[in-house]
């Protein structure tokens, strides 16, 4: 019974997780020497992410055989975890969540139901789920760094905002100039990976589906297909953001709520 749960390639997996872990650990001890403290973070996010994946993919071996309507509820359920991790990033945002919510639902499933309509992601769930949680996860970042770049905006430049605001600007003019800033920050890692795709880094899906058997040229175009839609899913994702805490930014009064 033990033998058939605790398989040799599941103990390879765990050895291999932990080794990761230490290497990952290693450096958050690094850079303890500089007085940055990510101990405590880095150790409950190794752990999370290793109990949470392992869980997922237990889940996963009888979920992908089920009925094809299950995909909306995992991609919801997926949904709603997003934007309660990526909230956090923005946590003196008024509505932080909802925004959150909104705005990765809007992108991310846009983005989802767009290319299934068309055909791009397949109707399957071993198909839509594992792109659309990458959508979903990309979207979420995303989001996360255009949460976090604008409440460090309008925290530095706090005093021009307020200065604007006693001299007649109203509050879209004060702060376009910082939502211009954030939303080119958050495109960041899409924008790298679509530029270095093929010379820096031969992402997962790609090799997966080689091993698969899938042609290696339709793999390869395949991938860029996926990051295409990352970069669309982020951009709508941050887009959606950036319009929605600029409203929360001020008060009905038209008073800074960011300090």
């Amino acid at each position: 019974m033990v033998d058939r749960i605790v398989n040799p390639q599941l103990r390879l997996g765990l050895t291999q997780s932990g080794l990761a872990a230490l290497a990952a650990f290693a450096v958050v001890l690094l850079a303890r020497g500089r007085q940055i403290h990510l101990e405590r973070e880095t150790v409950i996010a190794l752990f999370r992410g290793l109990t949470q994946i392992m869980i997922i993919g237990s889940i996963l071996v009888l979920v992908l055989h089920g009925p094809r309507w299950t995909s909306v509820i995992i991609l919801a359920a997926m949904t709603m975890a997003a934007a309660a991790t990526s909230a956090r990033r923005g946590k003196k945002i008024p509505g932080a969540f909802p925004v959150s919510l909104y705005a990765i639902a809007g992108g991310a499933g846009c983005v989802i139901a767009l290319m299934t309509w068309a055909g791009v992601i397949g109707t399957a769930i071993t198909a839509i789920v594992p792109v659309g949680s990458m959508l979903i996860a990309n979207a979420m970042n995303a989001n996360g760094l255009v949460l976090d770049r604008f409440r460090s905006e309008i925290q530095a430049h706090a005093g021009q905002i307020e200065t604007a605001l006693a001299l007649g600007a109203s509050p879209e003019q004060t702060v376009v100039t910082y939502i211009q800033a954030s939303y080119q920050a958050s495109l960041i890692p899409a924008v790298d990976n679509l530029r270095s795709l093929g010379i820096v880094w031969i992402p997962g899906l790609m090799a997966g589906m080689v091993l698969s058997g899938a042609p290696p040229l339709y793999a390869a175009i395949y991938q860029f297909v996926v990051l295409a839609m990352i970069f669309a899913a982020s951009g709508l994702t941050c887009l959606i953001s950036t319009t929605l805490i600029r409203e929360r930014a001020f008060s009905t009064a038209e008073q800074l709520l960011l300090r």
